[in-house]
């Protein structure tokens, strides 16, 4: 699997895994006044600590913790890239050759799913080392994520390259 092939196998398993405990929980609450102003500070948590997770995962893949990128993984996530959709097992296997250098998250956006769980989407400029050759790419990254048993899990995560 190439570089970017690597790194769109590690988003899709991230996005998979959030995909499959994105069930219906604890609404944000969206009354009116008072009501309102705390779903917005709900929702601004819940994306805080959601990009807060995708950066973790990145910074893992940095260092080379594969045992923490692992961890934020769900083990039944999808990841999906140019070479299609592939499991934790294949992307954990598929990273232990690869190294981010750098990265940069850019234009977050976010849509909350649930009250533990959202999705984020952002143009990801990487660069780094994946089996012995160097790479840098830009890519679209869209990530689900789910607290699962009270951590937080990327279930499922796409990368499209950009243009």
């Amino acid at each position: 699997m190439s570089n970017f092939g690597v790194s769109k196998s590690l988003s899709l398993i991230l996005l998979t895994a959030a995909l499959g405990y994105a069930q219906p929980q604890k609404p944000i609450p969206s009354a009116p006044g008072a009501g309102q102003a705390s779903a917005g500070s709900q929702r601004d948590s819940l994306e805080q600590q959601i990009v807060a997770q995708e950066r973790a995962g990145l910074d893992a893949l940095k260092t080379g913790d594969l045992t923490t990128f692992a961890a934020s993984t769900a083990d039944d996530a999808i990841f999906v890239d140019a070479h299609g959709p592939a499991s934790k097992t294949e992307v954990v296997v598929h990273t232990a050759e690869f190294r981010l250098h750098e990265y940069t998250m850019d234009d977050v956006r976010f849509v909350p799913v649930s009250a533990e769980s959202g999705l984020i989407v952002y143009t990801l400029t990487e660069s780094g080392t994946s089996h012995g050759k160097e790479f840098s790419a830009k890519v679209y990254v869209s990530a689900l994520w789910l607290k699962r048993r009270g951590r937080w899990v990327c279930a499922f995560s796409q990368e499209t390259a950009a243009k």
